[in-house]
Parts: C-alpha cells; structure tokens; sequence
C-alpha cells in the first residue's frame, strides 16, 4: 500500500487528490509540521528538507508534488490524469511547469513572508512586488484561457488539479481572479475526489492526537 505523508492546506492535498482521483489505496500518515515533526532524522531521511508531501510505494520514496503526481498518473493511471498522447502528455507537463514557477511562486513568496517564515526573516516590502507577479502571471494565462473546460485536451489532467489547487490558495489569501478563472476553479474545486482528499489529511491529523 501506497503511504502519504501529508498536512492539511499544504501542497500534499494534490497528492492525496491525485490518489483519490485515481482509486488508489493508500494510507495517509499525518506529518506535524507545525510541531517539527519534520526535522526528525527520520522524516528527513524521506525529504531532505523536512517538508511534505512524500509517498512510500514499494521501495521507492518521493518528494515534491508534481513528481509524485506525475508517477501515480503513469504508473497507475492507464491515462487517467495523464494523457496517453505524447504531445499531450507534453502539454500537461508544459502547465505544470508554468503553475509551479509562475502562478504558485508569487503565492509562496507572500506565505513565507506573512507567516512561514521566522518573524526576523520576513521582509514585508516584497508582498506587493509577489502580488504583483501573481496578476501578471495570471494575465498570462488568461492569454490561452478562454473558458475551455480543461486545460489541455477533453479531459480533466493533471494541469487543472494543480491549476484548481494552486487557485484555491489564492483565493484564500483574497486574491482576485479574473471572471473565467472563477467559473473554472469552482467547477474542478468540486469534484468529489478533491473533498475526499481535503477530508482524508484533516482525519489523519485528528487521528495522529491520540
């Protein structure tokens, strides 16, 4: 069985929801952040920098989101979330790479210095330059968004979880999206595999407190 060590609201969301879009069975082990749980020798033997999410399968552990994603999707999708076209496969991998470096970056960079970072290293002039960045890259995207329903081809991919996902933590720091955006985001926001997800890291949470 699959393990997935996840924390609520983190990047390990799109883990635990690529593994409950793919049907997969897997065990969520909740990992303490907030508690430093994730500077124990033994957690950083999984993630060289203590974070989540990672999975066990097999004999094989894997960090950051995208990379895992990526391999649940072909190694158990069967183009479920990954596209058996190559060029589409490379198109799913163009977004990805354009979500995390472009969209989420910005995003990252206003968390750090509002609250994931010690207070002495948070430098607060940069949160306008970082909300900057995040409209910018969305007007970018907004250049080949035009209301489609997914993002490359007919079928719901790994672009739009990471896309959804990364719009959600946006929403919740009361950025404002442009109007197509928010149609997009509230259509994939609720699919059914991603409440499961949401609910199956919070479960893991209140069980690792007893």
């Amino acid at each position: 069985m699959i393990t997935n060590y996840s924390f609520p609201n983190s990047r390990s969301v799109r883990v635990t929801w690529t593994l409950e879009e793919l049907g997969l069975a897997y065990r969520c082990q909740h990992v303490a952040l907030d508690k430093g749980e994730g500077q124990t020798a033994e957690h950083l033997a999984r993630h060289p920098d203590g974070k989540v999410p990672v999975i066990e399968d097999g004999e094989l552990t894997l960090f950051e989101s995208a990379s895992i994603c990526r391999y649940l999707a072909e190694q158990y999708g069967d183009g479920n979330l990954l596209p058996n076209s190559a060029a589409e496969r490379a198109q799913v991998d163009q977004w990805l790479s354009f979500i995390i470096t472009e969209i989420e970056q910005p995003l990252w960079l206003q968390a750090k210095h509002k609250f994931a970072l010690p207070q002495e290293r948070r430098v607060p002039a940069v949160l306008p330059t970082a909300a900057w960045e995040f409209q910018r890259a969305l007007h970018a995207l907004e250049r080949r968004y035009d209301g489609q329903e997914t993002l490359v081809g007919d079928t719901f991919t790994l672009a739009d979880l990471f896309l959804t996902h990364t719009l959600s933590w946006a929403a919740s720091m009361k950025h404002r999206l442009p109007e197509p955006l928010v149609a997009y985001h509230a259509r994939h926001a609720a699919r059914p595999a991603m409440a499961r997800a949401i609910e199956k890291e919070q479960a893991a949470k209140e069980e690792s407190k007893h």
